[in-house]
């Protein structure tokens, strides 16, 4: 068809001007039979004898013909040999007919174009400036020309934050370069480091002396001074959250340049930018009040809501570190408690039942079954099909995964799964010793959607008992309204921080704060069952929100919360926050620390407008 296109005119009109007797001749004739039609000529010469003059004019015309017919045939080849050579350079992934059409999706970016995205994969946005400092004083030159030139340097750390809270498309900075131990005091416990050191490192740079943090997070590679910016936090009810451990803080400001703030040293600023969401400076420097290192024991059992019920109050009051794991539409429950070896007891003798094989079998069982299952005609379950040979090689999280993967959205197919992990803590209860940054991180699984809520319990002397209620109203909500909602849903506590901007900021020093996060997985890269996920979860959110967050006074983590589309949703997202924290002091600090907003992003922009309008 390209080459009907391409000659049948040029052909047509090169035909008109010759005689019958040479079409018959001419050596084009086979090509152009089916595609043109030959005119006759309205006045052919009756003398069958030519003249020279027109038989050189006849031969003359033949070759310029047969050279503009290379020249079309010519252009069509490389148009050809393009298409060809473009094809096999930018191939398409094989499901591709899954994907949304994304225009140059497969193009090569510049070279000075930066993608970065938050580690879930779900916030993502490609900048060209992204600058990474060394030194103090680089981070400073920076934040000064930035200032001048009113260009954004948002504080971005390890995109660890499910909502991508430090990502900016016209421009960040990134500390990771400024990652050293700067001092350490083994006396007084505390350490002093650069704001980008990762809590892993921090933690390894610092056991040598016998100390560590007070507390963790579930995972061990956010940078430091991201982790307290966004509030951040471990469990245990007489433990506050990590923002809570830091004593000072050196901080570069656009308009002020460098400060040093502490609890001593401008204690209203200190206490308003521990926890800033990076929107009133970059925070450089951290001294941290640090506790002597510990070995604990960590005890995993399987109890149920009547049980914890029952114990709820002692199992906050008696334990440092305590979590519960509810696996919906189950009755289980499970129990993690944390708490220091005992010099006299030593670690607890405990024989499991089971072997850690045998703990996992089941579900690898499920996950032959279930593949057998969607076998025909899912791609879920034929990308699965790959990877079975490996299945014994993989975690329960991994496996997890992969079972979601091969039906997500199926709530009977997510009750299996739910139920083959309640079985799988059945088998894994016992006891497990290590070091406290060991033993308090938790295999949360592959890329997901998370939200999570903060909101009052009462006190470790005498809990409101208002997290129990909570939870139970969260589970009645996902059966009733038939959500496939996979396990876990994680609850842990923490004291009160005295950070103005944390969701647990309370000027009662025995108030406790109770957490609770829901989850869905993002257990494929297809882009069309992942934009399913993602509606599903948030309208799993939506409905968690209009049912239980304003009765139970409950604000989203910082790293979790998302900024609503609709109009009228984020007005009343504003109100809340309003309610909630002190944000005309906040817009106040950031409009004398950062007046030309560079360390803002869109997020900060629309939940701390400068108006009281949209």
């Amino acid at each position: 068809m390209l080459r009907t296109l391409t000659l049948k005119r040029p052909l047509q009109s090169l035909l008109q001007h010759h005689h019958h007797h040479h079409l018959h001749s001419h050596p084009l004739k086979t090509l152009t039979s089916s595609t043109t039609t030959i005119p006759q000529n309205p006045n052919p010469n009756p003398n069958p004898t030519r003249p020279f003059s027109s038989l050189a004019s006849s031969s003359s015309s033949s070759s310029a013909s047969e050279a503009e017919i290379r020249k079309y045939l010519g252009y069509f080849a490389l148009l050809l040999g393009c298409g060809v050579a473009t094809y096999y350079s930018f191939p398409f992934p094989e499901n591709a007919k899954h994907k949304k059409a994304q225009l140059f999706r497969y193009a090569p970016l510049p070279d000075d174009l930066h993608t970065v995205s938050n580690w879930s994969g779900t916030h993502e946005v490609q900048t060209r400036v992204f600058q990474q400092p060394e030194t103090l004083q680089e981070l400073e030159t920076i934040v000064k020309d930035a200032h001048e030139k009113k260009a954004k340097i948002r504080p971005v750390g390890s995109g660890l934050s499910p909502n991508g809270i430090g990502l900016a498309r016209a421009g960040m900075v990134n500390l990771a370069l400024m990652d050293r131990v700067l001092e350490v005091d083994k006396e007084k416990k505390t350490v002093r480091v650069q704001a980008g050191i990762r809590v892993q490192q921090l933690v390894d740079g610092i056991k040598d002396y016998g100390i560590t943090l007070q507390n963790f997070a579930s995972i061990r590679e956010q940078q430091f001074g991201g982790i307290i910016q966004v509030g951040a936090h471990g469990t245990g009810a007489r433990l506050p959250p990590i923002d809570e451990q830091v004593i000072s803080m050196k901080v570069v400001t656009p308009a002020r340049g460098t400060i040093e703030i502490s609890k001593e040293k401008d204690p209203e600023l200190f206490y308003l930018a521990r926890c800033g969401l990076g929107g009133l400076g970059v925070v450089a420097e951290v001294t941290i009040q640090c506790v002597e290192r510990q070995e604990l024991v960590e005890h995993t059992f399987v109890s149920n809501m009547k049980e914890i019920k029952k114990n709820h109050k002692k199992f906050l009051s008696e334990n440092k570190h305590v979590k519960y794991l509810y696996i919906p539409y189950t009755d289980t429950v499970v129990v993690v408690r944390c708490n220091p070896v005992s010099k006299w007891k030593g670690p607890p003798k405990f024989q499991p039942k089971y072997s850690k094989d045998e703990a996992i079998q089941h579900v690898r069982d499920l996950y032959r079954e279930s593949l057998n299952k969607y076998r025909a005609g899912e791609i879920a379950a034929k990308s699965a099909e790959n990877d079975e040979p490996d299945i014994n090689e993989l975690s329960f999280t991994e496996l997890r995964d992969k079972l979601l993967a091969l039906d997500p959205l199926n709530k009977d197919h997510v009750i299996k799964v739910n139920q083959a992990e309640a079985e799988f803590w059945r088998k894994s209860e016992g006891y497990r010793v290590g070091w406290s940054d060991e033993i308090l991180g938790f295999d949360c699984g592959g890329q997901q959607w998370v939200s999570e809520t903060c909101f009052p319990a009462g006190t470790v002397a005498n809990p409101s008992m208002k997290d129990l209620e909570f939870i139970e109203e969260l589970k009645q909500l996902i059966e009733k309204q038939a959500i496939p909602a996979p396990a876990p849903i994680e609850q842990r506590w923490t004291t009160r921080s005295k950070s103005l901007m944390s969701p647990a900021s309370s000027k009662a020093e025995d108030d406790i704060f109770s957490w609770v996060g829901i989850i869905m997985y993002l257990p494929t890269m297809d882009a069309r069952q992942r934009k399913d996920i993602t509606e599903e979860f948030f309208h799993y959110r939506r409905l968690t929100q209009l049912q239980l967050w304003d009765k139970y006074s409950a604000c989203e983590h910082w790293a979790k919360i998302e900024v609503p589309k609709d109009k009228e949703e984020l007005a009343a997202l504003q109100a809340r926050l309003r309610k909630r924290f002190p944000v005309d002091a906040y817009n106040k600090a950031r409009s004398e620390l950062d007046p030309n907003r560079i360390l803002s992003n869109n997020m900060l922009e629309k939940l701390f407008p400068l108006s009281n309008t949209v």
